[in-house]
């Protein structure tokens, strides 16, 4: 693909840290340029689940599952809704160590957005949101993907990432945009990784803290169970 797409999909986990940098970002992109966000659904719940543990949605409330649900009602409404939810509920939980997954936080924000409380309940009764869910989650499985962010560009291309913290803004936002944009015309180009140094890793772990101290699961990995020292490092 050459030139900048009009449009992009993009996956997304509520609970993902990364998930959350990186849609900062893409915002940034989108009023700067004019792109299109269509945000879709991925469950790092079940992506990462070990062996014998239940699905997500054979439970009654499942963190990021649940809360995709309540995302699921609000697209039906406009993208527009979900893009607002979507801010605030990540921001609640990785800027300010609330707990969105929580249904009685997860109400109280919608009435802060100006939604109706009650669309938790709502969701969770309804089957349909579930199947949402899951569509948009089987379609990364599918083009063989495993976490988020991921995008999906109008000619199907899809990328893992990008991964970031601290995500540029202005120029330097649409600079990374472009950047991205320039991978998909080299399709035999799979990964280009930096290194993360002990200094890189502690940034990460201040960056993710509010989340580290709201969470009440255990963070999994690709069927890695992860772990946290005191200063919030991973080990």
């Amino acid at each position: 693909m050459t030139g900048r797409p009009e449009s992009v999909d993009f996956h997304f986990d509520v609970m993902c840290p990364y998930a959350y940098q990186t849609s900062r970002w893409i915002r940034e992109v989108r009023d700067l340029t004019g792109l299109e966000v269509n945000w879709r659904f991925f469950s790092l719940e079940e992506i990462n689940r070990l062996e014998g543990k239940k699905h997500p949605w054979e439970r009654e409330w499942s963190y990021g599952w649940s809360m995709m649900r309540i995302g699921a009602l609000l697209r039906r409404q406009s993208m527009a809704d979900v893009d607002a939810w979507y801010e605030r509920a990540a921001r609640a939980l990785h800027v300010e160590g609330h707990k969105p997954h929580e249904k009685a936080v997860a109400k109280h924000l919608l009435e802060e957005l100006g939604f109706d409380p009650g669309l938790v309940d709502q969701a969770i009764a309804d089957p349909t949101t579930g199947y949402e869910v899951m569509a948009d989650h089987q379609r990364v499985v599918d083009a063989d993907g495993y976490g988020v962010p991921t995008l999906f560009f109008p000619d199907g291309q899809c990328l893992f990432g990008p991964v970031l913290v601290d995500p540029p803004m202005g120029e330097a936002a649409v600079r990374l945009w472009d950047a991205v944009v320039a991978w998909t015309e080299f399709p035999h180009l799979y990964e280009l990784q930096r290194p993360k140094t002990p200094a890189d890793e502690l940034a990460i772990a201040e960056t993710f803290r509010p989340y580290l101290e709201a969470r009440d699961w255990v963070s999994i990995n690709r069927g890695e169970v992860i772990t946290f020292d005191d200063r919030g490092a991973q080990s």
